[in-house]
């Protein structure tokens, strides 16, 4: 019989052992979603899964047992990827301005939009397999943005006016024009003018009327 992973034989306790195996399957899930968006983004969708297995420290049955197909690792991968990106927001306004955590963010959000580019090939299948995957992320990712958005409008850092829906498809634009690597440079100096262009300023004096 195959020994499970992570599991020492004949170890006691039913209740903690089956807790110590919940807990080592969710450890070798996350090393492979991580090692999984690296060579996504590094090779496209591509990526050999031999390698990525290699990367999370498993071997390629692990990977097989978890993600039976490459589309299947390439969804998980990319709910992954959201959900730590809409995550990532509340700790970067933690004693930060507004809209330097809204800047720090759109650069993670590059990131990520690099990633879905590079492994579009297979996510566009897994997209039309799920016809409310898309439309989950971007209602996910537009909270967030309104989130940040209402931050700095609090804090007096930000316009109050801003569209979410506006700004993230903004955000969209960026990474079109230079979201890979290579691009990178050109993106954060099109991420400061946007967030120049967010930013609350105060009215201009005009000349007096003579």
């Amino acid at each position: 019989m195959e020994r499970t992973e992570g599991v020492r034989p004949g170890a006691e306790g039913g209740s903690a052992g089956g807790r110590r195996l919940r807990a080592d399957a969710r450890l070798n899930e996350d090393r492979l979603l991580e090692a999984a968006a690296r060579a996504f983004a590094r090779d496209g969708a591509g990526a050999q899964l031999k390698a990525i297995a290699q990367d999370a420290g498993v071997g390629i049955g692990t990977l097989y047992r978890r993600f039976p197909s490459r589309e299947r690792l390439v969804e998980a991968a990319y709910r992954n990827e959201t959900a730590k990106l809409c995550a990532a927001a509340p700790g970067l306004l933690d004693g930060t301005p507004a809209d330097l955590a809204l800047r720090a963010w759109a650069g993670d959000f590059v990131g990520f939009m690099a990633a879905k580019h590079a492994m579009a090939d297979v996510l566009q299948s897994v997209l039309a397999a799920d016809g409310d995957l898309r439309t989950r992320t971007r209602d996910l990712l537009t909270e967030v943005v309104a989130a940040l958005l209402a931050a700095g409008a609090r804090d007096g850092t930000l316009r109050a006016d801003a569209d979410p829906d506006d700004v993230l498809m903004a955000l969209g634009g960026v990474t079109l024009i230079a979201g890979d690597a290579a691009g990178r440079p050109l993106a954060d100096r099109l991420l400061d003018l946007l967030l120049d262009g967010l930013r609350h300023h105060a009215p201009a004096k005009r000349p007096p009327v003579v």
